[in-house]
């Protein structure tokens, strides 16, 4: 076949950029995903068995210059498509196209800085915390560390789509953030926490250097993202007590909380903002805290509390059951009552861990056997504890696995209890991604072969889930790996197979390969008949008149060989049979249509590991020349060709089977030149074919719902959703579809 075109970015756009519904993963706005910090992404591509079969995407490029601390984000709705957003210590910032990693722009803020600090252990040092995104304003947010005479943090917006800086910003925290006659001093500060927008402000949190030393304090500080002039801020009243953790500030989504490291006290000195859970209501008002009782002891050990940043956990059962978790260098899990927090006392719960916790995110997500959180700890081991649902919870060990090399977990599930998958990568370890179940810790991927291997990674990194795609970041790159591709939905057979004008069903039996026609008169249920039985090995995918006699003939492919074959029929009775053209390797026919104005029926064919389209040109069932067409955006498939906006040409039928999205892709030919979301599929229905249903020259939509066999049209004008009826139920044993 010549490749004669790729698809556009533009058409790609615009499938992304539609308003999606909420329960969809689609954008990872901030650290973790969430503003509890749970770390949990619900994409139904995520099976256990798919996760086993994960794979680095080789066409995938993610190139970047600096080292790299911070998680990526992914952001959608914009005019160059799905976006991958990436920050290095070198100031520089990336929006990196989602589906081949190429560079959409780039952005460097100044120089970062690489000699001059008091102490420290990252250099150069320019942007390490998460960024976060307002998606109502389409604004970025960062925290940047300036060289020059003066060292400065400067807090940037920038426009998501463009890099643009927006109007007001950068804010100088050198210059605006004070509290109680404390400055901020950029010197002997460092921002190492995710930034969390609540309630239209944006919070940045701050710790020290590694070494701890000079005046530093542990800040937050706030800036109303319409207002930047606006700064408000908090600090410990120690030196010391900073804000270390990768998960920054979280929150409930109203209030706001912290966990803090060593301050510098003496003996007898009354608490003074260090080793502590914090919350803080909205405005950075204070609010309250809890300390062990040993927190001096703490201080005095550099065995801070404030190992790993607050992550919020909700446990349905327990007394209470939202709570706050941190994880200590001290080695102690504490548990405690968020709503509540008890000051200096002893914890609700805590448990003993492995060893220390040091600089990491946590995770935590339900399954049907309860709540757990999950972490990777010093001694490489990932462990996973269960929050039980009494009063008071406890915490109880659940499982433990070693593994080589040290990073933030994040959690897969397909719907928020199914299929709970633990992913961790070893960082500066054996540099692969490991996938453990969440119930057990049993392995589910245990890293890939060479090509999945990463480098430059670092114990700090953690990777985010979008789209049935892992993106995972590292020094200079951004790396892709992808689920297998989601098979193929199952196809219907329509036509019309009595000349009434109105098309007709083919059913199939699936455990004879019997195939039946159902007349149907508008999806009325007029009559039936039997077909012929398929052979063992081929399927039908797709019904048409090939040798133009007014009888709809079956399309058949064997996936086994790739050999085509057309079956041809009178009304419901098999006349004869020939072979068709065979298929390159790796690519399947999935529709059928006139693409070039011969009134000959034409194969499109798909490639399901590079997602691309082609046509081949037949002349009843004789190849006579073909090309390439659109490639599809990943995780969508294509479901059926009609003539949607009536200009003479063939278009796609585009179907996400994860989420029920459709989208119609407009051609001219085999050239992409347009497209448009159509209505989206409810749970449980899949999209199987598109035809005509009502005569007004329109194609609708055949819908199936495998559990029930209930069948359904939807009425379409051009794309748009008109109304929809219940069409006949299917006896037992027999399917509309055909995997």
């Amino acid at each position: 076949m010549k490749a004669l075109i790729s698809s556009s970015s533009l058409v790609i756009a615009l499938l992304w950029a539609a308003a999606l519904p909420t329960t969809a993963q689609v954008n990872v706005t901030q650290e973790h995903n969430n503003l509890s910090r749970d770390g949990l992404y619900i994409d139904s591509a995520f099976t256990a068995a798919n996760a086993a079969n994960l794979t680095r995407d080789l066409n995938f490029n993610g190139t970047i210059s600096g080292n790299v601390y911070a998680q990526p984000l992914y952001i959608e709705g914009g005019p160059n498509g799905a976006m991958v957003i990436a920050v290095t210590e070198s100031n520089n910032v990336y929006a990196l196209d989602a589906d081949d990693g190429s560079v959409i722009w780039q952005r460097n803020l100044g120089s970062a800085v690489a000699s001059g600090l008091p102490c420290g252990n990252i250099s150069p040092l320019g942007i390490t915390g998460t960024p976060v995104v307002d998606l109502a304003s389409r604004s970025l947010f960062l925290d940047a560390m300036i060289d020059g005479a003066t060292k400065r943090h400067l807090v940037y917006s920038l426009n998501v789509d463009t890099g643009a800086t927006n109007s007001n910003w950068p804010v100088d925290l050198n210059a605006t953030a004070r509290y109680n006659g404390t400055t901020f001093t950029s010197l002997v500060q460092n921002e190492r926490g995710g930034l969390a927008i609540v309630n239209g402000i944006l919070y940045v949190s701050f710790s020290g250097h590694a070494g701890d030393c000079g005046m530093y304090h542990g800040w937050v500080i706030g800036i109303p993202i319409n207002n930047p002039s606006n700064v408000m801020a908090w600090a410990t009243n120690a030196i010391g007590g900073g804000i270390w953790g990768h998960g920054g500030v979280a929150s409930d989504g109203t209030d706001l909380f912290v966990v803090t490291g060593n301050t510098f006290t003496s003996p007898g000195d009354p608490w003074s903002g260090g080793e502590a859970i914090i919350r803080f209501q909205a405005g950075l008002i204070f609010s309250s805290f809890w300390a062990p009782p040993n927190w001096q002891s703490l201080d005095n050990s550099d065995a801070d509390l404030g190992g790993c940043s607050a992550t919020l956990i909700d446990a349905p059962g327990a007394t209470p059951s939202q709570l706050v978790l941190a994880l200590g260098k001290d080695g102690i899990a504490y548990l405690l009552n968020r709503n509540s927090l008890g000051s200096v006392s002893t914890p609700l719960a805590s448990e003993s861990l492995p060893t220390a916790v040091r600089g990491q995110s946590a995770a935590t997500y339900h399954t049907s056997q309860g709540t757990y959180f999950v972490f990777h700890s010093e001694n490489n081991s990932v462990a996973a504890y269960k929050v039980t649902a009494t009063n008071p919870p406890t915490i109880v060990p659940a499982w433990s696995m070693s593994q080589s090399g040290l990073s933030s977990v994040f959690v897969t599930s397909t719907d928020g209890t199914n299929n709970a998958i633990v992913w961790v990568a070893g960082g500066g370890g054996d540099q692969r991604l490991h996938a453990y179940n969440g119930d057990t810790g049993a392995v589910v991927y245990a890293g890939g072969g060479a090509n999945e291997m990463m480098t430059g990674t670092r114990k700090w990194n953690t990777g985010i889930v979008a789209r049935g795609r892992i993106y995972y970041p590292a020094d200079n790159k951004i790396y892709a790996f992808t689920v297998p591709a989601i098979p193929r939905p199952a196809r219907a057979g329509v036509a019309d197979f009595n000349g009434d004008g109105h098309p007709d069903w083919v059913v199939r039996n699936t455990s004879t390969r019997q195939t039946g026609i159902w007349y149907l008169d508008n999806n009325v249920f007029i009559g039936a008949a039997y077909g012929p039985t398929l052979t063992t090995g081929w399927g039908l995918r797709t019904v048409a008149d090939f040798n133009l006699d007014s009888h709809s003939d079956y399309a058949l492919f064997a996936p086994s060989t790739n050999q085509t074959a057309i079956w041809y029929l009178s009304g419901p009775t098999f006349l004869r049979g020939a072979y068709g053209p065979r298929l390159p390797s790796g690519w399947e026919m999935v529709a059928t249509a006139d693409f070039n104005g011969d009134r000959n029926s034409d194969y499109v064919l798909y490639n399901a590991s590079t997602r691309q389209t082609a046509v081949w040109y037949l002349h009843n069932n004789v190849y006579v020349g073909g090309g390439y067409g659109p490639t599809l955006p990943p995780g969508w498939s294509l479901m059926g060709v009609a003539d949607f906006d009536h200009d003479g040409h063939t278009d796609y039928a585009l179907f996400h089977p994860s989420t029920g999205y459709t989208a119609i892709w407009y051609l001219s030919g085999r050239t992409l030149i347009g497209g448009a979301f159509g209505p989206t599929v409810p749970i449980g229905w899949i999209l199987v074919a598109t035809t005509d249903f009502n005569g007004d020259g329109s194609p609708d939509y055949t819908l199936y719902k495998a559990s029930t066999r209930q069948t359904a049209i939807w009425y379409l004008n051009n794309n748009v959703y008109v109304s929809a009826a219940f069409g006949p139920n299917l006896p037992a044993g027999w399917s509309l579809v055909e995997q």
